[in-house]
């Protein structure tokens, strides 16, 4: 069976970035879309502009790091089509700097849109997937800084390696029910996440000094001028490059999806020092 033609996908940050690009790249394969996103008026706008390509989508508000919201938005999925084939848990924030600098609100808001997100999504929708019993496929949105350590990303790393962690064992769980499982593991995208992450951060999760929304969304600053130095090394890539690799992993059902040539040697590297503790002087 086709895995887009007049099947229901369902995004989570689906109103940018990579989400908005995978839900144009599903469009055009004849899939019907459900967006979700925290931010209603880009969920508009995304909603507005796919339609006007003829997409069969509708927006749904949501804040993926309540259950009872993605509940609701799976709710909202299976009224207006009646089923739910594709769920992409891609919805996510960055922060960087120094874990020795970091406060719990930090830790906190990370973990609660980067890992709790995924978990209620999963929570949400394999329920729908498994009683339907008719295959699917479900994308875990995760980064290179899920697979590799990187110096000023350690809360970041730590929410997305649990990510690539529950995508693994979610992958051999659903193997008998026909139901692929990928985890997205990008470099650096030309996407707004910096200044997506400061403008959405909730009051209660702000520190004392921390840019204010406003204050984010009308910052100039390009994103990626706010990461620092050495902290994210190699090319950048437009969110359609994301998107087509996406729409190619779940054809083929890869359990891991890259984006970046430069990523293979980089766990190459991390290969060879875990096999080298098996050397007889180390071992």
């Amino acid at each position: 069976m086709d895995p887009f033609q007049n099947r229901v996908a369902v995004i989570t940050g689906g109103a940018g970035g990579i989400g908005r690009a995978m839900a144009r790249a599903f469009a055009e394969r004849g899939a019907r879309l459900v967006l979700a996103d925290l931010d209603q008026e880009a969920l508009d706008s995304a909603t507005e502009d796919l339609g006007a390509l003829g997409a069969d989508v509708f927006g749904v508000r949501t804040d993926v790091t309540k259950l009872e919201s993605v509940q609701a938005l799976a709710e909202a999925a299976r009224e207006h089509y009646g089923s739910v084939h594709l769920v992409c848990n891609n919805a996510g924030i960055a922060l960087f700097g120094e874990m020795a600098q970091a406060t719990h609100k930090d830790w906190e808001f990370t973990m609660s849109v980067n890992f709790w997100g995924v978990v209620h999504g999963v929570e949400s929708f394999l329920p729908i997937l498994l009683g339907q019993g008719v295959g699917g496929h479900i994308v875990n949105t995760a980064s290179m800084a899920g697979l590799v350590g990187m110096q000023w990303l350690g809360i970041y790393c730590a929410s997305k390696f649990a990510v690539v962690g529950l995508t693994e064992a979610l992958h051999r769980e659903l193997r008998a029910h026909d139901i692929g499982v990928s985890v997205l593991c990008p470099m650096i995208v030309a996407t707004n996440i910096n200044q997506n992450s400061l403008r959405m951060r909730p009051a209660d999760l702000r520190n004392e000094g921390d840019t204010t929304p406003v204050e984010a969304a009308a910052s100039t600053t390009s994103p990626l001028e706010t990461v620092p130095e050495g902290a994210i090394k190699g090319g950048t890539i437009a969110p359609e490059e994301v998107a087509r690799r996406v729409v190619r992993g779940i054809e083929r059902r890869d359990l891991y999806i890259l984006t970046h040539p430069e990523q293979r040697e980089f766990l190459r590297r991390r290969a060879a020092k875990l096999d080298a503790m098996f050397e007889e002087d180390t071992w």
